[in-house]
This record gives structure tokens, sequence and C-alpha cells, in this order.
């Protein structure tokens, strides 16, 4: 007889801690929700993570390392899904870890990570961010590659952001692709800077609002006359 109150109690137990267990998914499913409708980062990120802990999903996962990026949390998005390179990954996860790992930094892991992508659509938008990536760890070959690629693509209407304004503005995607294609130049041979600058000329020419070009442009036409006036 005890033994059968025993297991009584044990089954009990049991089924209480599924219902507890099952009204707790259904509260933070609800707050979740909630939170989204209000864009309240912090309650969506504590939705999730309480889901993730009473339900563990790679889906949710993505989702709150995505909210983490997206709200330049790089490091708390890469706690969550890894660094990694993992070609099972979601395209959403693929995304997350290209991005977070180029913000703080890592642009030979977050190149990886486009390459994934770009493997599976490939697009001028990623070719650009690959190829900006490859001038950064000295792959002046691959990035000129990436560009050819995203100049014979790059539609009129595409735009690319840059941030290093205090205000930030858009330019073509075809401009931006010159202006690297202008680097790539130069990198490959000092001697060309006429050419490079020429090709920074054409981006300026359909982008004339083109700052970083315009920096470009300087720097490279201060170097040329470095050699002249150590001359005199």
């Amino acid at each position: 007889m005890k033994k059968m109150v025993f297991f009584f109690l044990i089954a009990t137990g049991f089924t209480l801690s599924a219902q507890s267990t099952d009204q707790l998914l259904k509260h933070y499913q609800a707050f979740y929700k909630e939170m989204r409708m209000q864009a309240d980062i912090n309650g969506m990120t504590n939705a999730l993570t309480h889901l993730n802990v009473l339900s563990p999903s790679k889906a949710r996962k993505d989702t709150l390392a995505y909210i983490y990026a997206n709200n330049n949390q790089h490091m708390q998005a890469l706690n969550t899904i890894g660094f990694e390179k993992d070609d099972t990954d979601s395209d959403l996860a693929v995304q997350v870890k290209a991005i977070s790992l180029k913000a703080i930094n890592q642009p030979k892991r977050a190149l990886e990570q486009m390459e994934i992508l770009n493997n599976r659509t490939p697009n001028a938008y990623l070719a650009y961010e690959m190829a900006d990536l490859k001038i950064q760890i000295g792959d002046n070959v691959g990035a000129s590659a990436n560009i050819e690629y995203g100049l014979a693509n790059a539609k009129d209407e595409m735009k690319y952001a840059f941030y290093e304004r205090q205000q930030p503005y858009e330019v073509s995607l075809k401009a931006a692709f010159l202006h690297l294609k202008g680097l790539i130049t130069y990198n490959q041979d000092k001697e060309n800077i006429d050419e490079a600058i020429a090709l920074i000329d054409e981006a300026l020419t359909l982008e004339p609002n083109f700052n970083l070009a315009s920096l470009s442009k300087q720097a490279l036409e201060a170097r040329k006359a470095t050699p002249a006036e150590e001359g005199n």
C-alpha cells in the first residue's frame, strides 16, 4: 500500500510539473507577443530566454541572437548561437554570425559566414561585404572577383549605407563598388595611383556626396604629391 501511495505521489508530481511547464510556456509566449507589439527589446529577450530554458528551440535561439545583433549587442548574439562555421545553420543564424563577427573586428570569421550565404544565394550586396572583408585581410585577388561580380549585378536602385560620418548616408551600390575597385587598384600596384583616382572619380560622378570616396581620393592625391615634394 505504501508503495502504491509513493508511486501515486510521483505520478501526480510529474503531472503537476507538466502542467506548470505548459502554463509557463503559454505565459511567456503571450509575454513575448506583447513585448513585440510594444517594441520592447529587453522584454523580448527576457521572454525568449525563458522560453528557451523551458523548451529549447534552435529557431528561437536564432531569433534571440538576431534581436541582440539588431540592437548592437553582438557579443550577446554570439554567446547565444556561437561563432563557429556550421553549414547546417539557418540563413538567419549565419547572417547574425556574419554581422556580429564583423562588428567585433573578426573579418576572417565573418567572411566564413558570408561565404556560406553566398554559396546558398549569391547577390550583389553579399559580394560587396565579402570584397570589403577580403581587402581588410589582404586578399586583393579575391576581392577583385567579388567587385567584378558586384558591378555586373548591381541594379541602379540598389543602395548601400555608410556610417563613418555622424549622420549616416546612402550611395548607389555601383558607386560603392567603384570606390572599392579604386582601392584595390592602388593596393595591387602603387604605381597605378592615377587609375585608382580615376575609378574613385567615377564613383563620385555617380554620387557627388560620397564622403568616404572623397576621403580616399584626398588620401591618394596626398600620396601622389609626396614623391614630388621629396624630390625638390
